[in-house]
């Protein structure tokens, strides 16, 4: 996740005051990330302290390692961070309370759940303060987002069910886009045929959602002719309990980052 809020902010048009530090534990994923302009790569199997030189170093620290990694992560910076830094958490399933239990009272944090389509500028981003963040820290750290695409500020109690629907929510698309290509092979047509019609009608639907105003119920209504082959198509989509099939997947997502933060 942290690779695509990086490419993000990497496009051109987007400008990051001082720069951009990263740090990697391999040399090969740190050279290949040197190549980007603006980013300054740090290899951690070359330079053992580039953790804390970076964060010592940086006005807005963002935490992209897997959650299991995070504890001993804080621990390492901790002291290195300067009063005012800003520290911005993109793991699922830890709570703000315990960075901030991990960090110097001088440093506020934030909790951040960004998906992957932020590798392109079209990302969907929740963001809650956390208790010691002031509205400043939320306006800057949400205008960092905005540069990867859109930010949804939310209480804490709701990044778990947000994580649900859009952080979770580009591999629901791309299940769906996985399936009916399948369809269509089945039905006789060659996999890159397949890949055209699914594709294309996917990337169509959604710039057409977005450009019209209009509602994807509207949308969806102005499909489906009264008795005609959508209308049947949906019906079967609807017998076999294609919305309760949704609820049931959020609920899943979301049972499961809760399990995460308990342990």
């Amino acid at each position: 996740m942290g690779g695509a809020v990086l490419r993000g902010l990497v496009q051109p048009g987007v400008e990051v005051d001082g720069g951009i530090t990263v740090t990697n534990r391999t040399i090969a994923k740190a050279e290949a990330l040197a190549e980007l302009p603006g980013v300054t790569s740090i290899a951690l199997e070359q330079d053992a302290d580039g953790n804390r030189r970076a964060a010592a170093a940086a006005k807005i620290v963002l935490i992209g390692v897997k959650p299991y990694l995070v504890a001993d992560l804080l621990a390492e910076i901790a002291d290195a961070l300067q009063p005012g830094t800003i520290v911005v958490s993109l793991a699922a399933g830890i709570r703000g309370a315990a960075f901030e239990a991990a960090l110097p009272e001088s440093v506020s944090v934030l909790r951040s759940m960004p998906n992957t389509p932020s590798y392109v500028g079209l990302g969907v981003t929740g963001l809650a303060p956390g208790t010691r963040s002031s509205e400043d820290d939320l306006a800057v750290v949400t205008a960092l987002f905005e540069t990867v695409g859109e930010v949804v500020v939310i209480p804490e109690s709701k990044i778990d069910a947000l994580s649900a629907i859009s952080g979770s929510g580009p591999a629901y698309v791309y299940y769906l886009i996985e399936e009916l290509t399948r369809t269509a092979i089945g039905l006789g047509f060659t996999p890159e045929q397949a890949a055209v019609m699914v594709n294309g009608t996917f990337r169509g639907a959604t710039e057409l959602l977005a450009t019209t105003g209009e509602s994807a119920e509207q949308l969806r209504i102005n499909v489906t002719s009264p008795k005609g082959t959508t209308e049947q198509a949906l019906a079967v989509l609807a017998e076999a309990g294609f919305s309760e099939t949704f609820d049931r997947a959020a609920a899943a997502a979301i049972a499961r980052a809760e399990e995460l933060s308990a342990s």
